[in-house]
């Protein structure tokens, strides 16, 4: 059922539809890319995407992505696009239901908010980074809103 709700609160509702449809985007490029590796070596092909972006193959996230395309087989490329894909689904359906201010897209937005949570502490535990601090805050801020309409939103009769 549809909600009558405050104007910033519906700019607020508009603004997590635009992030999460945006995280969809941002997945569904990557799985195409993931899946363009086929019948190529993905080592081969990170490195030189490291190289280009002129990235410091040596500090974290570079290492990482490089560590995880050196593990990355032939067979396992259709899984991790496949994977991309269901993700890429979820979010862009989270962002239609949360544009159309509908109460299940807002409970499913507070739940995948709150799943990233506990790993961004952990990572934070690692590495404290200003992305990391900005990632945890606005994952909690998503979350806290989302509870907040859920729970207290005023429903309006059709």
């Amino acid at each position: 059922m549809p909600f009558r709700i405050a104007n910033a609160a519906s700019k607020t509702l508009r603004t997590v539809a635009l992030l999460e449809a945006f995280k969809g985007a941002v997945v569904l490029l990557a799985g195409f890319g993931v899946l363009s590796l086929a019948h190529h070596d993905a080592q081969r092909v990170a490195e030189q995407l490291v190289a280009h972006s002129h990235l410091n193959p040596a500090s974290r996230y570079p290492r990482i992505f490089l560590d995880l395309a050196g593990q990355i087989t032939e067979p396992q490329i259709p899984l991790i696009a496949a994977g991309a894909g269901l993700y890429v689904l979820v979010r862009f359906i989270e962002a239609y239901g949360l544009w159309h201010y509908q109460k299940w897209a807002q409970w499913v937005s507070a739940a995948s908010g709150a799943i990233y949570v506990p790993f961004e502490l952990l990572e934070l535990r690692e590495h404290v980074t200003w992305l990391g601090l900005a990632a945890l805050a606005l994952n909690v801020l998503v979350v806290i809103f989302m509870l907040h309409f859920v729970l207290h939103g005023k429903e309006i009769v059709k």
